[in-house]
């Protein structure tokens, strides 16, 4: 029985005598690149919330919100009365020891004289008894045993002292590291200790966070160290650039998203944390992809595929789309670059059969 094929049934067939006539185009092999717009959000590249590590009454503050600060600089005074108690006590039990130590070094060094002469009258026999030279070694002894005692006693004392010193340092809050200061939550008189609520945030601005999440699809062309453009409804208009410099390389399972972090350069102060950014994402192929025209691919309710035209007989070959670049679209499938594909792919042209092949002359 003949067949007879219709234009209606097979778009782009053409009629011939036997087998039907299809248009046919190459499968193209070419880069991908393309930008896709994520966003984004600005954050600080440091931030600390600054407490007291003792507690006390605070004396002065010396900054207040949108301060600069520099490393080390002074942000407020405390003051303690009781801490100047419990050194004038360490102090003088440093000194006491200190004299007991000196006291029984001069105690060792007549015992070791009086064990001395002994010892050199005991040379002469009868004149010193061995009774007596052995007492007189034994007290050198003891008197040796009392000198490094108190030196132990003298070291756990003068740790003591650095202890309450060190602690009393503590009394001024300065900055870790240069900022600025975006919160204050202390006035003069109040109490303020490790348990208190935070005195400052800190923050550092000179340098930000540009914290982009990247769908789990355009992962396989983020590049590190890349430079990426983004911008801000703050300044319309202008485009600022950041580096790829911190990759989570997690998925976040409810986003299917990844956070990738970029470096921005903020010396001029235009950019502040917390500002919402759109991220022009540059997306790139690690390889080349394979490109059909987007007629070429037939959808149905189970799958997707391309009709291949192999030794003059139509094969279905299941793909899966990808984007869309310069009019054609990438397909992933069991393609080989140079592969001729049905221009305009319908299920109507069953596997298997014979047909003719014409080159289309569009791609």
């Amino acid at each position: 029985m003949k067949t007879f094929w219709t234009a209606a049934l097979l778009p782009g067939l053409l009629l011939a005598q036997g087998a039907p006539t299809v248009e046919v185009v190459p499968v193209v092999s070419k880069p991908v690149s393309r930008t896709v717009r994520l966003p984004g959000e600005m954050m600080p590249y440091q931030s600390v919330a600054i407490h007291p590590r003792v507690t006390g009454f605070v004396d002065a503050v010396e900054v207040d919100r949108g301060s600069v600060v520099k490393e080390d600089q002074v942000l407020a005074r405390l003051t303690a009365p009781e801490m100047k108690a419990q050194l004038a006590e360490a102090e003088a039990r440093h000194e006491a020891i200190e004299a007991q130590r000196v006291e029984a070094g001069a105690k060792l060094v007549a015992e070791q004289a009086t064990y001395d002469r002994m010892k050199a009258a005991a040379a002469t026999p009868g004149v010193v008894a061995g009774n007596e030279l052995l007492l007189a070694e034994k007290a050198v002894d003891a008197a040796r045993a009392r000198v490094r005692a108190l030196e132990s006693s003298l070291r756990a004392a003068r740790a003591a002292v650095q202890v309450v010193e060190e602690m009393q340092r503590y009394l001024q809050i300065t900055a870790p590291f240069d900022g600025v200061i975006t919160e204050r939550r202390v006035h003069p008189g109040a109490l303020a200790g490790p348990a208190t609520e935070l005195l400052f945030r800190l923050e550092q601005v000179s340098r930000l966070r540009l914290v982009a999440a990247v769908p789990e699809i355009d992962l396989g062309g983020i590049v590190e160290r890349a430079r990426v453009s983004f911008t801000v409804p703050a300044h319309p208009g202008e485009t600022f650039t950041g580096v790829v410099a911190r990759i989570a390389r997690s998925v976040d399972v409810k986003t299917r998203t990844m956070p990738v972090e970029l470096d921005v350069d903020n010396r001029g102060g235009r950019l502040a944390p917390g500002m919402f950014c759109e991220v022009i994402w540059p997306v790139e192929r690690a390889r080349p992809s394979l490109l059909v025209p987007p007629t070429a691919v037939v959808v149905t309710t189970e799958r997707a595929f391309v009709i291949r035209v192999t030794s003059g007989a139509a094969e279905w070959v299941t793909v899966s789309r990808g984007v869309v670049a310069g009019g054609l679209v990438e397909v992933f499938g069991r393609l080989e670059a140079g592969d001729l594909v049905v221009r305009r792919g319908s299920d109507e042209l069953r596997e298997g059969t014979k047909v003719a092949s014409q080159q289309s002359a569009k791609p």
